[in-house]
Parts: structure tokens; sequence; C-alpha cells
């Protein structure tokens, strides 16, 4: 008899991304391997890289659930295998996470550990935080770890918390050698992701919610993206893991917690049951248009911008305005506005400049920046 068809599902999703990071692995050790001469070649310029054994199968290749020793991965150490840790709370859908990594990863010869993040925010967290790495220690994992935290106040309790936690985890995969933390995101996170950026009225970007492969150089991967959040409380259920329901999820004085336990029901029962399921389709067909668009953008600013480099008034009026606001948001960041504070009504403002010139002032923006028209150039700078 197979596992339990939740206990199948999370394994599903964490061997596909866990093949796609070996395939990546693979790829950059190939390009950056050193040549080897063949044997009885010359040194020098005429060295030959020596062939790639014929038996080399593409990881991409192989049949799903294929079980690879580490022995059998040519020329492979300890140290050579890619480690992947997986960023777990206690909490079900985290949990769910470990299990399936700590199942998956020696299949494909990849070393698996885990990292839980103490916030501080709860009495006793640092308990909890050190059950946690026990749980995962019981899995397999290692490392396995707890980081404390201090949360500030920027941006509110949530925001500061998540940037908080994604500090850590950056520090922690750069500690440990990395090459990917793995975060228990499910689709019922995606839908409540993209009702916010709806209520927040941020634009297309804010609907996609969140990428399934996201950070710098692609460390963080949502394997759960495309499962419900009950489906990881089965699996755990089904292999009797213990998981802790963290009560901020269900405090109301939490802006996602009011729209996980109220907004979202109200919403399933006044247009039926597949409001997730369509809410996170909506995030997908959203972050394509939105990566097209960044595209197109990113193509265009060079055109606009004349041989000084500033931003040139009558050739951004030309463009559609999904694109020049791409544009004028791209050049804001980079004058040392902070993203996460530059928001859609700043971007209004400054488009105005383009748009609707009547002589008005200079822009302030989020981190000092000012945005003024000067003799047709918009110049956005430090004030």
């Amino acid at each position: 008899m197979g596992p339990h068809p939740a206990v199948a599902a999370i394994r599903l999703a964490v061997r596909r991304v866990l093949h796609d990071l070996l395939t990546e692995h693979d790829t950059n050790t190939t390009l950056h391997a050193p040549a080897r001469a063949t044997p009885g070649a010359p040194s020098g310029t005429g060295a030959q890289p020596a062939p790639a054994p014929s038996t080399a199968v593409p990881p991409v290749a192989m049949p799903a659930g294929t079980t690879i020793s580490a022995s059998a991965r040519a020329g492979s150490t300890t140290h050579e295998q890619p480690l992947v840790l997986v960023a777990c709370s206690g909490g079900a859908d985290s949990m769910a996470l470990a299990s399936a990594l700590a199942f998956e990863a020696p299949k494909l010869g990849i070393r698996a550990g885990g990292i839980t993040v103490d916030h501080g925010l709860q009495p006793g967290s640092d308990l909890r935080a050190e059950e946690v790495v026990l749980r995962l220690r019981e899995l397999g994992l290692d490392p396995a770890e707890s980081v404390a935290v201090t949360v500030g106040r920027d941006g509110g309790p949530e925001a500061a918390a998540r940037d908080a936690r994604y500090t850590a985890l950056d520090a922690a995969l750069e500690r440990h050698g990395a090459t990917a933390v793995l975060l228990g995101h499910t689709r019922d996170d995606q839908a409540e992701t993209v009702l916010l950026g709806l209520a927040r009225g941020s634009g297309i970007r804010s609907l996609s919610g969140m990428a399934a492969v996201s950070g710098a150089d692609g460390r963080y991967r949502r394997p759960f993206l495309g499962l419900d959040r009950q489906t990881a409380r089965k699996a755990c259920m089904a292999q009797s893991l213990p998981v802790w329901d963290d009560p901020h999820n269900t405090d109301p004085a939490y802006t996602r917690s009011r729209l996980r336990h109220e907004g979202l029901p109200a919403l399933e029962k006044a247009l039926g049951k597949g409001v997730v399921g369509a809410l996170a389709r909506t995030a997908q067909l959203s972050r394509d248009d939105a990566d097209a668009l960044d595209t197109w953008a990113r193509q265009a600013e060079a055109s606009v911008r004349d041989a000084a480099g500033l931003l040139e008034c009558a050739k951004l009026y030309a463009l559609p305005p999904a694109v020049r606001r791409r544009i004028l948001r791209r050049a804001a960041i980079e004058a040392g506005a902070p993203a996460g504070s530059l928001f859609a009504r700043h971007i209004e403002e400054v488009d105005r400049l383009i748009t609707g010139w009547r002589g008005q002032g200079a822009i302030n923006l989020p981190g000092r920046v000012v945005a003024q028209r000067q003799g047709g150039r918009l110049v956005i700078r430090q004030g």
C-alpha cells in the first residue's frame, strides 16, 4: 500500500522542486568547473576538457521517484552535495514540508537541513523553537537550528516580523552555504496575499502574490503553492507529526488573521468554494502579465533617456501607461526610494509630471527622493 494521498501530494511537490534545484546545481557546477586535460595532452592552451562519462544522465531526465545514492553521483562528496534548508515554524504547513524534504532529499543525494526563527513575540517562544529543532532532528535534518531575531516596528507588526524572518533566513543560507530555502506557503496563503494586494490597490504586481521562486539567485522556493492548507494538515496527521498552531494566526488584531477567518469564509459563502483556487489562478495570470510588462519596461527604458541618461518627458508620454509607470518606479528606486514604501499613489503623482504638466513643483517620494520636471527632462534624485 502506498502513502496516504496527502503525503504523496506533498512529497511529489517537494520532489519536483528538488529536481529543479539539482539540475541548476549540476549546471552551475559544470559551468564553473576548471577544464581538465585529456591524458597525454600537453598543458596550456592545447589542453582539452575531459569528455563526460557516457553513463551520465541529467537529473531532469530521470523518472520521478528515482533513488540516487551519494556514492552513485560521480565524484560527489558531502561538501559537493547541495544543501537545501526548510524554514519551519512548527505549524502544519512547514512540518509537512520538512517531512517531505527529509524523505525526498536523500533519494536524490541532497543534504537537507532546517531552520526555525524565534521572533520572541510570545512567552516561551524560545522553548517552542527548541522543540521544533528537536522535531527537525528526529526527521533526520542536519543542520537543524533555531535563530532568535529582534522584531522592529517598521511597516507594522506583520511586516516587521516578516522582514526579521527573511533576514535571519538569508544569514542562515549564507552561513551554511545552502542552495535554497523551502517555504511552506500554500494555495490558501496565496489567495490571502492576492486579496490583501487588491485591498491596497497596488496594481497587477501586487495581485500576482507570491512567486514559486524568489529572492536573490532564486534562493526561496515554495513547493506548496499548488496545494491547499488542508492537504498539509492531513499529511501531518497521517504521519503522526505533532504540530503547533500559532495563536497569532487566529488573533483578530492581525489583518491576515481577520481575512483568513472572516473575509475568505464570507466570500466562499457568497461565491462558492472555488474562491481560493480562482484567486490562486489570478495570481499566476497576473504574475505572467506583470513579468511581460517588466521586461517591456526594461527594454524601453534606454530609448527614453538622453545622452546624459536623463528621462525625456516626450518619449515617456508616448509609452503605454503601464510601461511608463514601471520605468518611473525603477528610476525612483535607483535614486534611493525604498521599494517597500513606494506605493501606486507616489508613482501616479510622478506620472502627472509627464501627462498633466502645468508647471507644478517637485514631488517628494519616500527615502528623501525628489522628482521634478526640468526643461523637458524628468529628474529623480536624492533631495
